[in-house]
């Protein structure tokens, strides 16, 4: 037991002394830079100032000059720059001189001159013959061809120049017209009106035939056949009168 504690105090006493020179040493090193950091700034030369140059640039010559020594471009012949366009206004055409032709003469003959001098009235020109009327043929009433059994247009009352129309009705109250047993020169009359509508009013027997029976059936025939189309829509006329003649 002696021995051990004597050794642990033996070697703690050693290494104590061995701490005290590593601290001895460690502060003369410290200490010997600080002496050289303390030398190094008591001898360090000061800083010297920097001198500033002003620079003055001499002036640009003219692009072109002699002292530039640059030539300036010369436009390219071989290639011109295209001129801007100019379109020009319209002219206002000028209204063409009327030119009157004269009239062309014909130099007379030689033969059949005469001294008198014309009449400045030229002669009435030869005028055909008078035709017959048809009143003159069978079957004709007031210049309108009515065959028998059939009915046809002899008076329109006013300005209608609507033929289709009137041919149209005609049919119509002719595909109506019961004859009669009777002579095929009887004929009558019927007159009407046509309203805007096609409807038919104040029909009468206007020039009656003689022959009830017949006269009676051509009046059925214009009734029956109403109302007949629309009248047409140019015609200005609120409506129509009709003389219908019945064959």
């Amino acid at each position: 037991m002696d021995d051990r504690v004597g050794d642990l105090l033996a070697e703690r006493a050693r290494l104590g002394g061995g701490a005290g020179a590593g601290i001895a040493v460690s502060l003369l090193l410290h200490g010997s830079i600080a002496a050289a950091i303390v030398y190094a700034a008591m001898h360090a030369t000061a800083p010297q100032e920097m001198s500033t140059l002003s620079i003055r640039f001499a002036p640009m010559p003219a692009v072109g000059s002699r002292e530039s020594g640059v030539v300036a471009p010369t436009p390219d012949t071989r290639h011109p720059t295209p001129e801007k366009l100019t379109i020009p206004e319209p002219v206002a055409e000028l209204p063409k001189p009327v030119v009157k032709s004269e009239p062309k003469t014909v130099p007379l003959s030689a033969f059949g001159k005469s001294s008198k001098k014309g009449s400045e009235t030229p002669p009435a020109p030869h005028l055909p013959p008078p035709t017959p009327q048809l009143a003159a043929k069978p079957g004709v009433v007031g210049g309108v061809d009515i065959p028998v059994g059939a009915a046809g247009v002899t008076g329109i009352e006013g300005d209608f120049p609507y033929t289709i129309y009137i041919d149209r009705m005609r049919v119509l109250i002719s595909q109506r017209f019961l004859r009669p047993q009777a002579g095929n020169d009887i004929t009558t009359t019927i007159s009407f009106t046509i309203n805007r509508d096609g409807s038919i009013r104040d029909a009468k027997n206007e020039i009656p035939s003689g022959n009830g029976t017949f006269d009676r059936a051509a009046l059925r025939a214009v009734l029956e056949a109403s109302p007949l189309p629309p009248l047409p829509f140019g015609y200005n006329g609120t409506y129509l009168g009709v003389h219908l003649t019945f064959r």
